[in-house]
């Protein structure tokens, strides 16, 4: 007999050799019905893989994160059959499940595959899916995977299984169809009822432009069809949602190949907007003991080397800078914390003037391959809302629960309210991708779920998702649509206070350690922009969007009028300006609603006379004829019940 542990604690006794599925099934037959994945001893176990030792074992069905992996991985392996068979004699490489979908790379033998395929591919895939075929795992040996492969003449999975070790190898089958796979399968093709071939693209082989340029096959899947077309709903939505359209649309920003790939190019209103999200969190900053710094945008290479920067990223990053003076070399700056680290030692602290808190808006680089830059998402150089709190081990935790308060204040003054705490620790099985003690990272990770706990956070414990020098906790937020996005990090760290060799003289008259925090609301500041263009659909708040009003005369003779309302407006601090243009009013209505602009203030002979305005706010409702001041107090009400001030 063995026992398998279940995540709520119980103990139960199996035979050995039990399969998840019989687990399951002595549960519930519902619950049975419903599982198409498992976790073994944090390892992910087919549902009929036996279990011969004690272990823990976590049940997964198509509502859970690991489940839907498993479903996406699956659906890649029935499209790559598909593939094969319309496809004769195309090389199959990898085929990852992703965050929605997944993708197969392949080396097509000629020719190439558009949209006008997607639904022959799709036919095929749903038709291989309804056989109900099992999938069944298999241990081959190496000189056995690799005869295989070299008679299929797929170099790939040659290169792939000449990289493993012997007795680590495993196939996948099902119906015909073979593939190298690690694991991680539905129980059967069946359970797939809908799958949509969503795009292609190029991909380099392993992501290295100097290999072969391949085809990757994007696509999603679902157990039922409904699902689908909820999902393409979305992503209809989400297109017309696409910050890029938006940007472009708004006049926020723009690139240029001249200037070059991922390097956005701010327009005036974009600035502007920025500029707002800046001030709104320096005024918070203040209010929260911050001290502004700021310093250049590159640094000596031996300034990471120091702080492991360069050891990590040095190789997939910018190339250093060399300066006529021989063996001098700089670096564009990829983070900010090694340059406040040096701002910290400029002079010497006593623990009575802890903590310190410096904060900089500040412009880092990191070259992104140009394969998956993405507006602002993915771009080459972006500007961090950047602090880094100096403390006492003593102050950690207040601290880190301050910086909590004002992370929470920005994401609820923008509108983000659906969102998880993530705290992000170390895998355990990969010590090699962290530096420092084992023992300050057991500190660190506890002061983090100590204070998520005392905040009440709603919150998840991520293994492997920490930073190389500390673990944190991120702000997975959830938009309009739906979509999960990473908002704003805090990180506690105790390893480059030890490698730039940081003191403060303790009450005790020795010098000690302060310990760290990295902190960002925003995270990027183009990032966030982009996500918050999509999550609002370019409305942005009041107290935030570009212009809060436009004033519409009906004809020439009214402008006169509405200039002494725009003087009015602007006496008040509101954002407004006057189309005077030689258009219908019916149009400029329409452009204005176009733009996203929130009041439209139409003047004519009446509103003169009456010393009005005829209110109408964006989506077409009409507030009537109102006099400037009832506007005034009208928007002023709005932006303080969406923007509050922190720490009231």
């Amino acid at each position: 007999m063995i026992k398998i542990t279940l995540p709520d604690g119980s103990v139960k006794e199996f035979e050995k050799g039990t399969t998840p599925m019989e687990v399951a099934k002595s549960i519930s037959e519902g619950l049975a019905r419903n599982v198409i994945s498992a976790k073994f001893n944090s390892t992910i176990v087919e549902t009929v893989t036996s279990l011969e030792t004690d272990g823990s074992l976590v049940l997964y069905t198509w509502n859970d994160k690991e489940g839907k992996t498993a479903f996406w991985h699956s659906t890649s392996h029935i499209v790559a059959q598909a593939i094969e068979e319309l496809y004769p004699g195309v090389k199959l490489t990898i085929g990852p499940a992703i965050d929605n979908g997944f993708y197969y790379d392949v080396e097509l033998p000629t020719g190439s595959i558009s949209d006008k395929d997607f639904p022959s591919i799709e036919k095929k895939a749903l038709e291989i899916a309804r056989g109900k075929h099992d999938y069944k795992m298999r241990d081959v040996s190496k000189a056995d995977a690799l005869t295989f492969y070299k008679n299929q003449g797929n170099e790939y999975k040659v290169e792939l299984i000449e990289n493993l070790e012997d007795g680590t190898i495993t196939f996948c089958d099902h119906d015909s169809f073979t593939d190298l796979c690690r694991g991680g399968h539905i129980p059967n093709t069946g359970i797939v009822k809908a799958i949509k071939i969503l795009s292609v693209a190029g991909a380099y082989w392993r992501g290295n432009e100097n290999n072969t340029q391949l085809t990757r096959i994007y696509g999603i899947s679902f157990p039922k069809q409904k699902e689908l077309t909820e999902y393409l709903e979305l992503l209809e939505e989400a297109k017309k949602r696409d910050h890029r359209k938006l940007g472009k649309e708004l006049e926020l920003f723009t690139f240029s190949q001249k200037v070059g790939q991922g390097l956005p190019l701010w327009l005036p209103k974009g600035a502007a907007l920025r500029e707002r999200l800046e001030q709104f969190l320096k005024k918070a900053q203040k209010k929260a003991g911050y001290e502004m710094v700021v310093t250049p945008h590159i640094g000596q290479k031996e300034l990471y080397v120091t702080s492991g920067h360069y050891e990590k990223y040095g190789a997939d990053s910018f190339q250093p800078i060399r300066t006529p003076k021989e063996d001098e070399e700089f670096l564009l700056k990829p983070m900010n914390c090694p340059h406040h680290c040096e701002i910290y030692n400029a002079k010497p602290f006593s623990y009575k003037e802890l903590p310190k808190r410096f904060a900089e808006f500040g412009t880092v680089y990191r070259y992104e391959q140009s394969g998956e830059l993405h507006g602002l998402t993915r771009v080459r150089g972006f500007t961090q809302d950047d602090a880094h709190i100096f403390c006492t081990p003593e102050q950690l935790d207040e601290e880190f629960k301050e910086v909590i308060d004002l992370s929470l204040y920005v994401l609820g003054s923008l509108g983000f309210e659906d969102f998880t705490a993530q705290v992000s620790v170390r895998d355990l099985d990969t010590p090699e991708k962290y530096i420092g003690s084992v023992e300050n990272w057991e500190k660190a990770e506890q002061a983090i779920i100590n204070a998520a706990k005392e905040k009440g956070l709603n919150y998840v414990i991520e293994s492997g998702e920490a930073a190389f020098y500390g673990p944190k906790l991120d702000f997975m937020v959830k938009d309009a649509l739906g979509r999960q996005w990473q908002l704003g990090t805090i990180q506690v760290d105790y390893n480059l206070p030890e490698r730039f060799d940081l003191t403060y003289k303790g009450s005790d008259n020795e010098l000690h350690r302060p310990v760290m925090i990295h902190r960002a609301p925003f995270g990027s500041m183009e990032r966030f922009i982009a996500l918050l263009i999509e999550h609002t659909g370019g409305n942005f708040p009041l107290w935030l969007t570009p212009e809060q009003a436009i004033i519409l005369p009906v004809s020439e003779k009214h402008e006169k009028y509405a200039e002494k309302v725009l003087k009015s407006l602007e006496n008040n601090e509101i954002r407004a300006l006057i189309d005077s243009r030689n258009e219908t009013i019916g149009k400029k209505i329409r452009e204005a609603e176009m733009s996203k602009v929130p009041f439209m203030l139409i003047v004519g002979e009446n509103d003169e006379v009456a010393n009005t305005i005829s209110v109408r706010r964006h989506g077409g409702e009409d507030l009537g004829a109102i006099d400037v001041t009832m506007f005034t107090d009208l928007v002023n009400k709005e932006i303080k019940s969406t923007l509050k001030t922190f720490k009231e």
